[in-house]
């Protein structure tokens, strides 16, 4: 409208000459080169503050031009840096926020006795988790947004406790719950082992709570061969939320890990930004399924694996003795049916076991064996033609050996003593008048061959291969020691290999616990063949299991073995006691009133079928069953003789003069 303000702020022409609307112009003209022009008459004054104004529009314009072409021009160079040089590394970077690399854990294998009794199988449970920084920002906003709530933070994570505890009081207890959300993190496990129903079940009523698979591992026979078997589980606080597989801890689930935990897969997802764990639904690439681990057949009996346990127990505590392990082994195959430790534990409540429940005394501690070890001098005597059976030796009742004296453990004159009767009635001066004609180097050779100082290759972790002194380190008293089972160590499966080899006609075979192991598939894939080596001849095993009869043999005068109380009606059998000084840690010598009790023997003696080794830490020797653990071998061994139906013997085992007057 000319009437109007313009935008650079004048009023029309008309208005400022007061001329009418239609008024005509008032023109000049003006000669321009020859050539008259006309122009219009402008006041002087408006046309130079129409040109001031023309002036610093242009230099305001200019000026932001210009600002606007440095700051597009930056950032084009910017953008172009970035496209050009960071466009990887910050790629990287973003996916790294929103996904992770998440193991999808494989079936455990399971774990069977020789019968097929489960001993250990996984089932799936849940863990349930929460983010905490989400859950503490989102009531932080909820008190914002709403200041008359009288539900905050703490009063949301005492109702979800309560709940919880309520659903699965076995599992955790309501104070347990609120330290786990107290805690100063941003995430944390709650409770694992919830049955899956159970779980959904919260987790529907509490939004904030998730839950996470798992596998929980099941021992149905508690305490049963724990020892053996072992334990395998996570551990929910500091597991990666992306490594959650089951884990052998423990014995043969810590052993065999690689058979029973298969392979894991693997999957790519995504994650909330913050979240170690909740992983957002469908998001599920790269699927890389999992592979589920055998199963382990062992050669462990449960019913023999239990009874030797029991009794063992019982007889550890009625003898007032520091400790005992037993092992109950197949005379010919060298399986063990049974391995057993007083101090055991039960898997199932794993959080209440202490360090000495654990061990596997019987594979893992060595021990002095005392007279036991004077089968390494019967056979090695009769192997080499120094004596046979019924050949009388004058015993005196000391030796000298360089510069110490030996004495047998009951007080007598010269006896004329048989070869039967030094072994039977375990005479220390008898062995080392033997083993002198012998000589120290095929008495190492002997020990060497039954595998002392060495491994048995059990397949049990942390075993101890007992202890040998080398030969070049022999010293004159040496010699006086090893024969009758001092200055060297074995474990109580070590002591039954030994016997094992006489059993099973002078032929050592390695001790096997794994009888087979079972693909997926169903394919079942037995052991590698155990080692085997021979000892001693077929005929010096033979005599040497005959001799050893004599040792629970009850006769008139002196004719009494060492272990009358080891003798089952209807079989043969034949065995050695042992008994050896412990060595006082505070001193470093024999103590006077502490020793380790053993028994070795082999059930029936005339036809082999097991092998049972004992040994009894530093029972009270003034109680009446203190001294010797004949009477546990004999109630063990009525159990296998009846478990196994083994036939009786064809014949009593003779009595046969083990003194001669």
């Amino acid at each position: 409208m000319r009437g109007g303000r313009s935008p650079g702020g004048a009023r029309g022409r008309g208005a400022r000459s007061g001329r009418a609307k239609n008024a005509p112009r008032k023109v000049t003209t003006k000669r321009v080169g020859g050539t008259r022009s006309r122009s219009r008459r402008v006041p002087l004054r408006r046309r130079v503050g129409s040109g001031a104004s023309r002036v610093g529009s242009m230099s305001r314009f200019q000026g932001v031009s210009i600002l606007l072409v440095v700051v597009l021009s930056f950032a084009g160079l910017k953008l172009v840096h970035v496209q050009a040089f960071e466009a990887e590394a910050l790629s990287a970077r973003a996916e790294r926020q929103r996904t992770t690399v998440m193991d999808i854990p494989a079936e455990r294998g399971a774990i069977y006795d020789r019968d097929g009794i489960e001993l250990a199988f996984s089932v799936e449970t849940r863990t349930l988790q929460v983010n905490l920084r989400n859950m503490r920002r989102e009531w932080t906003e909820h008190l914002r947004d709403n200041p008359e709530s009288d539900m905050d933070f703490d009063a949301r994570i005492e109702e979800i406790s309560e709940y919880i505890a309520e659903q699965v009081p076995e599992l955790t207890s309501e104070q347990e719950l609120l330290a786990r959300f107290r805690k100063p993190a941003d995430f944390t496990y709650l409770v694992d082992k919830v049955p899956p129903s159970v779980a959904d079940e919260i987790t529907e009523r509490y939004p904030e709570i998730a839950e996470e698979k798992r596998a929980h591992r099941e021992y149905p026979g508690g305490r049963l061969g724990s020892n053996v078997i072992g334990y395998a589980n996570w551990r929910m606080e500091d597991e990666d939320v992306s490594k959650h597989n089951l884990r052998g801890l423990v014995g043969l689930e810590s052993a065999r890990d690689n058979d029973l935990a298969g392979r894991p897969g693997q999957q790519v997802v995504d994650t909330r930004q913050g979240d170690r764990a909740v992983v957002i639904p469908g998001s599920e690439r790269d699927v890389r399924p999992a592979v589920p681990g055998s199963d382990l057949h062992l050669t462990l009996d449960s019913d023999v694996q239990h009874d030797l346990q029991q009794r063992l127990s019982d007889y550890v505590s009625r003898t007032k003795a520091d400790g005992g392990s037993a092992v109950i082994m197949d005379a010919e195959t060298a399986e063990v049916y049974a391995l057993a430790n007083d101090s055991t534990f039960d898997p199932n409540e794993f959080g209440d076991v202490s360090e000495d429940q654990l061990r596997n005394d019987a594979v893992t501690i060595p021990f002095e064996p005392g007279s036991v070890n004077k089968v390494v001098t019967a056979a090695a005597a009769i192997e080499n033609g120094i004596t046979d059976p019924d050949d009388v030796h004058s015993v005196p009742g000391s030796i000298r050996v360089a510069d110490h004296t030996v004495r047998d453990a009951w007080s007598h004159g010269t006896l004329g003593m048989t070869t039967t009767g030094i072994f039977a009635k375990s005479s220390n001066v008898g062995t080392l008048l033997l083993a002198r004609e012998l000589g120290p180097d095929v008495f190492a050779e002997t020990v060497e061959r039954f595998g002392l100082g060495q491994r048995t290759g059990i397949g049990l972790p942390g075993e101890s291969a007992g202890y040998v002194p080398p030969r070049e380190q022999w010293s004159g008293t040496t010699f006086g020691n090893l024969p009758i089972g001092q200055g060297l160590s074995m474990t109580v499966v070590q002591m039954a290999s030994m016997y094992q080899a006489l059993a099973n006609d002078g032929i050592r075979v390695e001790p096997s616990i794994v009888r087979a192991t079972e693909k997926p598939d169903g394919t079942r894939v037995p052991e590698p063949d155990p080692e085997s080596s021979r000892v001693v001849s077929a005929d010096t095993a033979e005599t040497v299991v005959d001799m050893l009869r004599a040792t629970v043999q009850e006769g008139d005068g002196q004719n009494s073995g060492t272990a009358p109380k080891a003798d089952i009606d209807g079989y043969q059998i034949s065995g050695k006691t042992g008994s050896a000084q412990q060595v006082d840690p505070a001193t470093g010598s024999y103590s006077d009133s502490k020793y380790n009790i053993n028994f070795a023997g082999i059930v029936p003696a005339d036809d082999p079928q097991f092998v049972i080794a004992i040994m009894l830490d530093a029972p009270d020797t003034t109680l009446p069953e203190g001294s010797s653990a004949a009477p546990l071998f004999r109630d063990v061994a009525s159990y296998l003789v009846q478990r196994h139906q083994i036939p009786l013997s064809g014949e009593e085992s003779p009595v046969v003069p083990l003194v001669v007057e």
